[in-house]
């Protein structure tokens, strides 16, 4: 028979022992939460510098961290939009006439007094800040009839094709991408087109813009 071999037990670690790797490993967890958090802040402090792309701007409003000029003047895109409507309109015998597109918040603000604090009809339920035209997104129009008057006559069937001038003329807007007001389920809005591009009026009050809008310091919403 050989010799028995010697056993070799591990040691129980020490209360002690026990007690400074813990501590360790809790030194470890907030580190790593430390840089994560770190890492977090650069990312998006990077995201702002460099313009945050609208899905960002929507859901971190810019007006949380830049000063945000507002709007001066119609959008661009619905500016060409509203001439082609005009042409293609033209082009079935009728005639457009646009009385109204930018109004600021000031202007929109004594609209919005009509009716109420001023006499004649209430005409919007909009107060400054609260209507797409302050955003330069909409357009109010009207026909012109054979005698040369502006009428907002909506069974006007100028060109004789059996259909009224003024849903024609709706039709033909919707197909260019704008949104009738004749089409919303409470207060309708006959004379309104617009284009949201996507904002609600809480976004566009928040600061956010569609790329393209132009602002009264003389820039250009998205310009890099």
């Amino acid at each position: 028979m050989g010799m028995p071999q010697p056993t070799h037990r591990m040691r129980p670690a020490s209360a002690a022992t026990t007690t400074a790797r813990k501590k360790a490993r809790r030194k470890q967890r907030r580190l790593g939460w430390f840089i994560l958090v770190l890492g977090f802040i650069a990312t998006a402090g990077a995201l702002i510098k460099l313009e945050l792309p609208r899905v960002f701007d929507k859901a971190i409003p810019q007006g949380l961290y830049r000063e945000v000029p507002p709007v001066s003047a119609l959008h661009p895109e619905l500016s060409t939009a509203a001439k082609e409507l005009a042409r293609q309109a033209k082009a079935a015998g009728i005639t457009v006439v646009y009385t109204d597109d930018f109004r600021s918040s000031e202007a929109q603000d004594k609209l919005y007094e009509k009716g109420r604090s001023q006499g004649g009809s209430v005409v919007t339920h909009a107060k400054g800040g609260e209507s797409y035209h302050n955003y330069g997104l909409a357009i109010d129009f009207a026909l012109e009839n054979k005698r040369g008057e502006i009428i907002w006559d909506m069974e006007y069937d100028g060109n004789r094709n059996s259909k009224a001038d003024w849903l024609e003329v709706a039709s033909l807007g919707k197909g260019l991408g704008f949104t009738w007001g004749g089409d919303w389920p409470d207060f309708k809005d006959n004379p309104h087109l617009q284009m949201d591009f996507g904002y609600s009026i809480w976004e566009l009050q928040k600061g956010n813009r569609p790329s393209g809008s132009l602002l009264a310091d003389g820039t250009t919403a998205g310009e890099k």
